[in-house]
């Protein structure tokens, strides 16, 4: 269930990214009309829900045809970034075409850290952690970044995306490790030698052997984008190294099968080009360590195979439940936490990329930084045309329908969940430039925290107060009780008495309950009980619905939940109580606040689990060798026609005694008549409540249709509002050659090195009040950190950094960095700039 229940990571699967740098140019010709401005605002502001009447998504994988296929007409958008520079100069000079920049993709190495016996028999080097580590030496990010790349990416090390605010937050611990980890293929020889050896290989002939056999390595290298040049590269450095490398290109659902798919221990590969995409600024990424190294991250075979060690497991655990005091405690598990992932290396980083979404120049959307537009919350609720209303849009995307669909444990791939989002109506929404929560269908809300605890507010539509104990109401729910299908309470489970450390009093819309899912069913409190029930369900071993698969995330989060309860309906408010807080009040609303999912589709799903058909994640499906359920698709769709018609003639269903307070009179036999008449007319079960409703799904020919739906009532220009990112822009001017070296006596009265910023806007100087910090680092020759400290306002977005004799004096002689980082309010990415100089002995600086 999202929030009571666990949620669903902002981190998905990329089917195909690549990147884009260019700024968006001036378009030569005649501008399009505009809806809002040569129109006029009536007809826009008559129309309620979507701004399209019809969407058609379509598998298009070849991005050079793209510029052609928006300039013909065939297609309005494309969701995919864009990455060769020829295409990205088609569309920046074509006056029919235009695109949007997000900043929140990044390319790494999956490895398999099954065996190291793997079942054929064979070794697995990357079993053993300090082969993995190894990679990080051998692997040139620069070469990566600049050449496979373009030089539309930068190198990352980390753990932390590159854009967003923790990585310039820890940036001093960030420098250290990535100078640590620098480009060092002797290094990385003799690690990856020595490693061998413990392992019990040997090298015969410049070639790795063990039991006899040669060392094997099976890399799976994705061939849409530049992953493929990625693996190519690795594997030639691999066999290098005396490995013996087979090379297998897949597409992304080639990919899948294996390295999602299978038990990594099978042997079906060692190595995957992976990437990912953050559908949302980052504000916080202390669940990175639990999502990409432990079993808590992801239901599949690969996440269970995961063995941290207990110091790295124990800590990534209490990072995402943020279990500590202060900020300056939380910036110190961060920094080891980040050392740790490193001697981990489950994954190797390898670039953060830039990443362009194409589109006709009379389309606009809202694109998140992060995301952009496959990523944006917000791209159904503003996708449009400019010169008109309504009509249909085509969107090419790289792949769909990757995985199955079901709103428990299906797909993860990030155009899947693109084109799902459309059809849901989340009760948060985040705003594409900050990361900051807006509400939805959420009237206000009230976060009590412990006193002492790091937490802000930033946004009006909450409040903060602190408390010295937030006690946890004894009729609280906390637990579930599968063996009797009841609800234990905090009293019952608890009789001393429980308290936590937040408290999220959620007060939704007054009329929640007068809106409707897409087949036409009230929502009613149900819709927020059963998802919360099942979830429990499936981590309970005396349970039909037991997954084990669920249980490592289901434990993270009973280390924090401390109960909830409904405290009214008219109007729908909800109290949760838990120990993990989020160092903003809005994202602690966002992941506690429950949403709604249509009880009478989850109950096909659980009927299918308990009678052995289907199975609602991947590794269940596996293990039981049943079929993974799909709502949209494939042989799911007739199992789930014969359980609608067990569910209607049932004398009684699961769970139902426990809905039963919380079900209208007659609602069950409205849900499934509903839902009846709903797979009669489309084919499917897929329900949504969002402003677009699923059509129809044609998986061989590749495509999917939405359709406005009729009963979405929010006015159609609600988030037009949000426009052009205000990203800082840097220049940094100073001196090439200063002074260094003076004695102490002698500094005195010699000049400073002066260093002048600029921070504009599209030209305009940044307000000073909207940026929260300019800070920076001084390192020397040896890439040591020197200095670091808070440059001065000057005003008119102008600013100083002045380095005293004494600093200078310290550096000796050499090359230096001077790195500023600007922390904007308006816009959650952190902008940076840079300016290399010489320190020389006295008198030998050279004026410029």
């Amino acid at each position: 269930m999202r929030g009571v229940g666990l949620g669903i990571s902002a981190l998905l699967l990329v089917a195909a990214v690549s990147v884009a740098l260019w700024p968006v140019g001036e378009k030569p010709g005649r501008e399009p009309p505009r809806l809002d401005v040569e129109l006029g605002h009536e007809a826009l502001a008559q129309r309620s829900g979507a701004l399209l009447d019809e969407i058609v998504f379509l598998r298009e994988t070849d991005l050079g045809r793209v510029t052609g296929l928006i300039e013909s007409g065939s297609h309005q958008l494309f969701s995919q970034g864009i990455s060769s520079p020829t295409v990205v100069n088609r569309l920046r000079d074509s006056v029919y075409a235009d695109h949007d920049l997000a900043y929140g993709t990044s390319s790494e190495l999956t490895l398999n850290p099954a065996g190291p016996a793997l079942a054929d028999g064979s070794l697995n080097p990357f079993a053993l952690p300090e082969i993995r580590e190894a990679l990080n030496w051998l692997i040139d990010r620069r070469h990566v970044a600049e050449e496979l790349y373009g030089g539309l990416a930068v190198p990352r090390v980390l753990p932390l995306s590159t854009a967003f605010p923790d990585y310039a937050r820890l940036a001093e611990v960030s420098r250290e490790l990535e100078l640590h980890y620098a480009h060092d293929p002797e290094r990385a020889r003799a690690a990856i030698d020595a490693g061998m050896h413990e392992l019990g290989a040997h090298r015969e002939q410049g070639r790795w052997t063990w039991r006899g056999e040669a060392v094997r390595l099976r890399l799976l290298i994705r061939t849409e984008d530049e992953r493929r040049r990625v693996g190519d590269y690795l594997a030639n450095l691999l066999q290098d190294l005396g490995f013996e490398v087979e090379r297998r290109y897949r597409t992304a659902e080639e990919a899948s099968r294996l390295w999602i798919a299978t038990d990594p221990a099978a042997g079906h590969w060692h190595l995957y080009t992976g990437a990912w995409i953050s559908i949302v600024i980052q504000r916080d990424q202390a669940e990175n360590f639990s999502f990409y190294y432990t079993p808590r991250g992801r239901a599949e075979p690969l996440w269970q195979a995961y063995r941290p060690t207990p110091e790295f497991d124990e800590l990534a655990e209490r990072l995402s439940r943020r279990d500590y005091r202060d900020w300056e405690e939380r910036q110190a598990m961060m920094a080891e936490a980040l050392a740790l992932a490193l001697e981990d290396s489950s994954r190797v980083w390898l670039v953060d990329q830039l990443n362009a979404s194409a589109r006709a120049a009379n389309v606009e959307v809202a694109a998140d930084l992060a995301g952009g537009v496959s990523g944006s919350a917000l791209w159904p609720y503003t996708l449009r045309y400019t010169d008109r209303l309504g009509g249909r849009m085509v969107v090419g995307l790289p792949g769909l329908l990757g995985e199955p669909w079901n709103p428990v444990a299906g797909s993860n791939w990030a155009f899947d969940r693109m084109i799902s989002r459309a059809t849901q109506d989340p009760m948060v929404l985040p705003d594409p430039y900050t990361g900051l929560y807006h509400p939805q269908r959420i009237a206000r809300a009230e976060v009590a925290v412990e006193q002492g605890v790091p937490v802000e507010r930033t946004l009006e539509w909450l409040e903060v107060t602190r408390e010295a104990d937030i006690a946890v109401p004894g009729e609280a729910w906390i637990d579930w009780d599968p063996l009797y299908g009841r609800f234990i309470t905090a009293e019952e489970a608890h009789p001393e008495g429980l308290s936590a450390r937040t408290r999220v009093r959620v007060h939704y819309d007054a009329d929640l309950f007068a809106r409707r899912w897409h087949d036409g069913s009230w929502l009613t409190p149900a819709d927020f009980v059963l998802p919360w029930i099942l979830d429990f369900e499936r981590a309970s071993e005396t349970s039909p619905l037991f997954d084990p698969a669920h249980l490592a995330t289901f434990e993270a989060y009973r280390r924090h939940f401390r109960g909830w309860r409904i405290v009214s309906t008219e109007p729908l408010v909800i109290e949760i109580y838990s120990d993990q807080i989020f160092p903003d009040a809005e994202s602690i609303v966002a992941a506690r606040a429950p949403s709604p999912l249509p009880w009478h589709v989850l109950m096909l799903g659980i009927l299918g689990e308990r009678r052995g058909e289907l199975a609602f994640s991947s590794n269940k499906a596996d293990r039981h060798r049943v079929d993974w359920l799909s709502l949209v698709a494939g042989p799911s769709l007739p199992a789930l026609a014969r359980l609608l018609e067990l569910a209607r003639d049932a004398t009684e269903l699961p769970h139902e005694v426990a809905l039963g307070e919380w079900l209208t009179p007659g609602e069950r036999e409205r849900r499934f008549a509903a839902l009846t008449a709903w797979h009669e007319a489309f084919g499917h079960f897929w329900v949504g409540n969002g402003p677009y409703r699923l059509h129809s799904v044609h998986p061989v020919a590749g495509s999917v249709v939405l359709r406005r739906f009729e009963g979405f009532r929010d006015p159609a220009d609600r988030w037009l509002g949000l426009s052009t990112a205000p990203i800082p822009e840097l220049v940094l001017d100073g001196p090439l050659v200063v002074a260094a070296g003076v004695a102490a006596a002698g500094a005195e009265g010699r000049e400073a090195a002066e260093f002048r910023l600029r921070v504009t806007v599209e030209g305009v100087p940044y307000p000073e009040d909207a940026l929260q910090e300019v800070r920076y680092l001084l390192f020397d020759g040896q890439g040591a950190l020197a200095h670091r400290g808070e440059a001065l306002s000057l005003g008119d977005g102008e600013w100083r950094v002045l380095l005293d004799a004494e600093t200078l004096a310290g550096l000796g002689s050499g090359a230096n960095s001077l790195e500023l980082a600007v922390t904007s309010r308006r816009v959650a990415l952190p902008a940076f700039a840079s300016h290399v100089f010489a320190t020389v002995p006295p008198g030998e600086e050279v004026r410029r």
